[in-house]
């Protein structure tokens, strides 16, 4: 057993707990927080595939700004303790035998799935290394003005969702 593959199944066991969590947590505050928990998991597990950039965007975009709104907007509609009722008949009648379906359909493209059984980087493959430097050297030089265009939308969307909730006192 190598480093890799426990940090793997160490990653996988947040994750997989987190899920379970957000989806059983009373208070929509705290499935919010167990969704942060099973994002930065997926960053760390990014980060063992060697894919910093997509592990560094994991952390700052969905861990950082789309779960600070989540956590905003459940606090500005100031959602409580979420009322539980019986199992729901369609969640019985269509949802078990779709998710066994789905289960089914998952194992069935897993066993006859070509990973395992090509290399990686096999002939005739057309992979470019890019590196997070080269990329950040193009998203700050080449694509900077939708980069600050789309900060400054993110910007204004704060400020009205903080006018609409002020406006309410």
């Amino acid at each position: 057993m190598t480093l890799p593959f426990i940090m793997f199944f160490v990653f996988a066991l947040i994750a997989i707990g987190g899920a379970l969590l957000l989806i059983m947590a009373r208070e929509p505050i705290h499935s919010a927080l167990s969704l942060i928990v099973v994002m930065m998991s997926l960053a760390g597990l990014y980060l063992m595939l060697g894919a910093e950039f997509v592990a560094a965007v994991q952390i700052i975009v969905y861990a950082g700004a789309i779960m600070v709104l989540f956590v905003f907007v459940i606090m500005l509609l100031n959602a409580g303790v979420e009322e539980r009722t019986d199992f729901s008949k369609m969640a019985k009648y269509a949802g078990i035998p779709l998710g066994i379906l789905l289960l089914l359909d998952l194992a069935h493209w897993m066993a006859h799935s070509l990973i395992g059984r090509t290399p990686a980087n096999g002939a005739g493959s057309a992979n470019v290394m890019v590196s997070t430097r080269d990329l950040s050297v193009q998203l700050f030089q080449k694509y900077l003005f939708p980069f600050e265009a789309t900060s400054i939308l993110i910007l204004i969307a704060i400020l009205g969702a903080l006018v609409l909730a002020k406006r309410d006192e």
